[in-house]
């Protein structure tokens, strides 16, 4: 079946043929030089950031119909998304067949997302013209980049600001305008170069206007990082941070009578951190197949509290957590019901922190879940499609986390070499969240002083994910002005500053142990306080031409006929 505004339905002389065939080309180019921008492409590949829109740029104002322009648009990212997200189907022996379709599906899905800036382009260049439409554009983009973190099926994995994480003194503004300000800036710096070439032979004066939008707004982004760069002071307060990295086969790792196997090397792992002198030790994301904090594997935490009491160290873990709702407690509409025992639960995709000075567990339910491979979209309104889609680790059944859980508790740290008990507040976000900008700012509002991050991008084996995955943190430690710890079953796990510098990080598919002094910093960004005044603004203007569109052919359909 094909889509409507994939199919071409005009016939074209041979000079027409030979254009589109051109156009096609132009529209290749771009997604091609969209996706060498990302990681793991290293730098300068991130350079071609700046100019990766304007071959698309170009076809798409000499398009006249909708249909016209969203085909356009699909094609370019396509290849855009195929470079950058071909990932996500997992595609390694051992992979689940769902999880293979899902990923295969978001490949030709996600490229229909970009048709919102297109079809904004196109109706505000009916209303108005089209240089009204291109200076629009920018933001009509970010209306499809935070539209895209609302919804149950929502994968903001290519905002473009991301993909700038190795050009360090240009996303130094993110503290102001976060990861999707920084892509306001990307496709206004793409929409000044395309005027500027396009008007080189034809008007000296736009050219000389347009280049010099160009130069300006780039000199000013890298005057700004240049000045943060050297003037922010990072916190001489430091906790030390042991972070696990156990590289256990996650395929592997759910089938039964492993546990005690893995919990084991858990435990070594974090004898050697301790070692040296680790306070804070983080596990990767459901590090055991086990609802730890549950009665019967008492056992188990007894093991735990063994290794850390004596150290007098913390231990947070990514781990599966179960609640059972007591008579008195309100049930969630999406909690799960036994109707053999007559009982309500919710289970959770969870963090928990154990201490060595307390036998009481602290908890937190991952809320941002992956679509299909966590939960499946919509199935809390419609709960049949749960049982149409699962995947076979045991893994695709997770409940909504219910709150931003911030850890507060005392931790050794060092401050000018000496020794001091510092009152510490953490959050824990579970891999994907990392990847939500605005949902991250929530904790740092409740006071967390680190930005920490469990997760186990494994099943994504030697591909661009990882990479990726690691890469996007960079913008929650600048955004924030925060140190992100983030631990990885099988990598990358790393400590980065809040200048966005990593400061260490592990090799992929290595199981090692990684210590190091994570800078507490304290304070909100101007990002952190006023994270959605971009956002709101586009979504606003989105919103006011969509309606005056449908308001004026309204109107025209009403207008009597003469």
């Amino acid at each position: 079946m094909k889509l409507p505004f994939l199919k071409n339905r005009d016939v074209f002389t041979p000079e027409q043929k030979k254009q589109r065939k051109k156009e096609r080309m132009l529209l290749v180019l771009s997604g091609v030089l969209l996706g060498i921008s990302f990681p793991p492409f290293p730098f300068p590949f991130q350079l071609f950031m700046f100019v990766g829109l304007v071959p698309y740029l170009y076809v798409l104002e000499k398009r006249k119909t909708l249909a016209e322009i969203n085909r356009a648009t699909y094609l370019t990212f396509f290849v855009f998304s195929l470079i950058t997200v071909y990932w996500v189907g997992s595609w390694q022996g051992g992979t689940d067949p769902f999880l293979m379709i899902a990923g295969g599906v978001l490949i030709f899905f996600n490229p229909l997302l970009f048709l919102i800036p297109s079809t904004l382009y196109y109706i505000t260049k009916r209303l108005f013209n089209k240089n009204f439409a291109l200076l629009a554009f920018p933001f009509f983009w970010i209306t499809y980049e935070y539209f895209y973190m609302l919804t149950d099926i929502s994968f903001p994995w290519l905002t473009l600001g991301s993909g700038l994480s190795k050009f360090t003194i240009f996303i130094q503004v993110a503290d102001i305008i976060g990861a999707v300000g920084i892509s306001v800036i990307v496709v206004y710096l793409n929409i000044s170069l395309y005027r500027a070439i396009i008007n080189y032979k034809n008007s000296q004066k736009s050219y000389s206007i347009n280049m010099g939008a160009f130069v300006l707004i780039f000199a000013i982004v890298l005057f700004y990082g240049s000045y943060r760069l050297s003037t922010f002071q990072v916190s001489d307060i430091n906790v030390r941070v042991g972070l696990i990295q156990p590289n256990i086969n996650p395929w592997d790792k759910w089938k039964e009578n492993n546990l005690d196997q893995n919990l084991s090397q858990y435990l070594d792992l974090t004898r050697e951190a301790i070692a040296q002198k680790a306070g804070l030790i983080l596990w990767p994301e459901s590090a055991l197949p086990a609802y730890l904090a549950s009665m019967q594997y008492a056992k188990e935490r007894d093991s735990i509290y063994n290794v850390i009491r004596p150290a007098e160290a913390y231990l947070m873990t990514g781990m599966p957590e179960i609640h059972y709702f007591t008579s008195n407690e309100k049930i969630p509409p999406d909690a799960k019901h036994s109707k053999q025992d007559d009982f309500y639960y919710s289970i959770y995709n969870g963090v928990l922190l154990f201490s060595p000075y307390s036998s009481q567990i602290e908890r937190y339910g991952k809320i941002k879940l992956v679509p299909f491979g966590e939960h499946v979209p919509f199935s809390d309104q419609l709960p049949f499609l749960s049982n149409l889609f699962s995947w076979g680790v045991g893994i695709s059944g997770w409940n909504v986390g219910r709150d931003t859980t911030v850890f507060s508790f005392k931790i050794r740290s060092k401050q000018d070499s000496v020794q001091i008990v510092y009152p510490l507040k953490i959050n824990s976000l579970v891999c994907y969240e990392s990847v939500y900008p605005y949902f991250v700012t929530n904790f740092v509002k409740k006071g967390a002083d680190l930005i920490t991050v469990v997760t186990n991008d494994s099943w994504y084996g030697r591909s661009s994910g990882p990479y990726q995955h690691k890469e996007i943190a960079v913008l929650r430690a600048i955004e924030n002005r925060k140190t992100v710890i983030r631990d990885a079953n099988g990598g990358i796990s790393c400590i980065i500053d809040p200048l966005g510098k990593t400061l260490k990080e592990t090799e992929l598919f290595t199981r090692t142990v990684l210590v190091g002094d994570a800078p507490i910093q304290e304070g909100e960004t101007f990002f952190t306080k006023h994270p959605l005044i971009i956002p709101t603004f586009a979504s606003y203007l989105s919103i006011c031409v969509f309606v005056f569109f449908l308001i004026l052919n309204f109107r025209k359909k009403l207008k009597p006929i003469e």
